[in-house]
């Protein structure tokens, strides 16, 4: 018998990678990441790279909503200086929507805070690291089409389902 491992969509500067805007990463120690790949197939994606956006890119947050009402063109992801890059988070959103239907994903361990990521708590559009309660484009998109969006603080819950999966 087969061990199949099911998909699990992560943010990739969770696993190193140095895609976020300031060119950093996010890594989780290494003890987890391994445990993560022990029981999920990680299929890492920057949902900013995707939509077009450069490494290191200006810091952006939503005004006047959350993902939910960017999808919508109710409300904007700007950076400090004002300029809209709604459309690359909205794309980039697409392609990891279509990433998880290719792969049957209906798991994601995403960032949080973030404008794309974000699960739960967002920052608030006056770029001084105030959170609000919100979700980013990503996070948002992905929900709203059925999986269950944790972010790097709930990792446990996330490998307390894997259990109840096989």
């Amino acid at each position: 018998m087969t061990d199949h491992k099911p998909p699990l969509l992560i943010s990739a500067c969770l696993l190193g990678q140095p895609v976020r805007y300031d060119g950093q990463s996010k890594s989780q120690n290494a003890a987890c990441l391994t445990q993560l790949a022990s029981h999920y197939q990680l299929l890492p994606v920057c949902p900013e790279c995707a939509g077009g956006l450069p490494v290191p890119r200006p810091a952006a947050e939503i005004i006047h909503g959350d993902g939910r009402q960017v999808l919508r063109g109710q409300a904007r992801v700007v950076t400090a200086s004002g300029e809209d890059v709604s459309q690359p988070f909205r794309a980039g959103a697409e392609h990891t929507l279509q990433l998880a239907k290719q792969y049957g994903c209906q798991l994601a361990l995403l960032k949080a805070n973030s404008p794309s990521c974000g699960n739960h708590d967002i920052y608030d559009g006056s770029f001084s690291q105030q959170l609000r309660h919100g979700q980013g484009v990503t996070a948002a998109l992905l929900q709203q089409h059925g999986l269950q969006v944790f972010n790097e603080n709930e990792i446990d819950q996330l490998l307390a389902l894997v259990t109840d999966m096989r």
